[in-house]
């Protein structure tokens, strides 16, 4: 507008296009590039730490999911000899170690009897809601309802022996083992009761022993792994307290089994 009308007296003309200093774009090239590279730096070491720490915690609590099927024919038999029959079981029940990356890791499960599985309780707990829904139907008491019932209890059964081993290392100071660990060793529980249940379809009173023995064996399992493994990295060491809680655990296989193997209509009882 003010090219348009020219210099008129008595009114100051604004410059158009200021010159700036030489010292002024100094300082502002070296304030902008010392602000982004400060803010770039410390963003990328609050973000470096951040997804180190949940990384690390990640690894921690959950583990690599895809660790727990690396699995074959052979392990699946040597794992269940273990499982159901661990009086026979000769060899050490701790875990074998390896360097992976400058630390020490666990070996798969296809190279360490004693590493955790999620093939098996996965598998064992799909024949155990097969088998149940078997067992009614010979009884005449099968329908969908039911064996949806029968799957919901299953898992509700899972979920309670997976408390029961978590809840038992936060009084030693050890809450930090990796969940799918807990959960592949309480997954073994529908190992013995698959067996006692094809026990009852294939003669009744088969039942009124394979269940009490596979209590038994779950039981000494258990107390075994948590001894040798999930123990084996408390903070703080009490031996009573260490006896007390494993035979916590041993005992209540047998209510815990009981109720799990009580295949009715009622999934409550």
């Amino acid at each position: 507008m003010y090219n348009n009308l020219g210099a008129q007296p008595g009114v100051p003309r604004p410059p158009v296009n200021p010159q700036p200093t030489p010292f002024g774009n100094a300082f502002y090239g070296a304030g902008s590039g010392l602000i982004r590279g400060g803010l770039g730096a410390y963003g990328e070491k609050i973000l470096g730490s951040s997804s180190e720490y949940v990384q690390s915690n990640i690894s921690r609590y959950f583990s690599d999911p895809q660790y727990y099927f690396q699995v074959n024919d052979q392990y699946v038999r040597n794992k269940l000899k273990v499982v159901l029959l661990p009086f026979l079981h000769r060899g050490h029940w701790t875990r074998i170690t390896e360097p992976v990356g400058g630390r020490l890791s666990y070996k798969p499960p296809i190279y360490d009897i004693n590493a955790p599985d999620l093939y098996i309780p996965f598998m064992a707990f799909g024949t155990y809601v097969v088998l149940a829904g078997l067992s009614l139907g010979l009884q005449g008491k099968f329908s969908p309802e039911v064996l949806n019932w029968l799957f919901v209890k299953g898992l509700f059964g899972w979920f309670l022996q997976v408390m029961l081993l978590k809840v038992t290392l936060l009084p030693l100071g050890s809450g930090e083992a990796p969940l799918l660990d807990i959960m592949a060793y309480a997954g073994y529980t529908f190992t013995g009761l698959c067996l006692a249940v094809l026990g009852r379809i294939v003669w009744r009173y088969s039942y009124y022993f394979l269940m009490p023995w596979t209590c038994l064996c779950m039981g000494v399992f258990l107390v075994k792994t948590m001894k040798r493994v999930l123990f084996a990295e408390v903070r703080s060491y009490d031996s009573s307290k260490h006896h007390y809680l494993l035979l916590f655990i041993a005992l209540v296989q047998f209510p815990h089994f009981t109720w799990l193997g009580n295949i009715s209509v009622n999934w409550l009882f």
